[in-house]
């Protein structure tokens, strides 16, 4: 009996080092409640989460509080209680709370409880504002025409002072 205690002790430490590196590699991540969703809605939403690039995972909160506690984080521990849901973004900081916002109008019965951003803690309040900032690739072209624009007015102006002297 010791030994499958022990068993399974070693299984919940290998658990919380595979948490603990998939925290420690991911840009951000957004802790849910999916209570109340049917098996339909959840695979759409893992799907949605998919096709974003984002990992949705469901874990469990003592596993989850364990490995957060291990890597300094004490903000998250009441937010791991009941149906708990993490949405891991690897490429796009910004994927998991656009995706997870989303949800929560899509199905209602959705919350989001929290989320780490940049190595810290945001409340579900910051995850819904994070969820507004437009993507890297169009922020870079916002960036890029805000940058454009003071070159094309001189160039239009050069031209124009061109067209009346010739």
């Amino acid at each position: 009996m010791t030994e499958q205690i022990s068993l399974n002790r070693q299984a919940k430490r290998k658990e919380v080092d595979i948490i603990k590196e998939r925290i420690a590699n991911t840009k951000g991540f957004v802790v849910f409640d999916y209570k109340g969703l049917t098996v339909l809605q959840d695979t759409e939403m893992r799907r949605t989460f998919r096709d974003q690039k984002v990992e949705y995972k469901v874990l469990k909160n003592t596993l989850v509080r364990l490995a957060l506690n291990e890597l300094g984080y004490k903000e998250f521990d009441l937010a791991l209680n009941g149906p708990t849901a993490i949405a891991f973004a690897t490429e796009d900081e910004l994927a998991a709370c656009k995706v997870a916002v989303e949800s929560v109008s899509t199905y209602k019965t959705v919350q989001v409880k929290c989320g780490m951003m940049d190595k810290k803690y945001i409340d579900a309040n910051a995850v819904e504002q994070y969820s507004k900032v437009p993507n890297k690739p169009a922020l870079l072209s916002m960036l890029l025409s805000v940058l454009q624009a003071p070159v094309r007015s001189l160039a239009i102006a050069l031209d124009k002072v061109a067209e009346q002297r010739g």
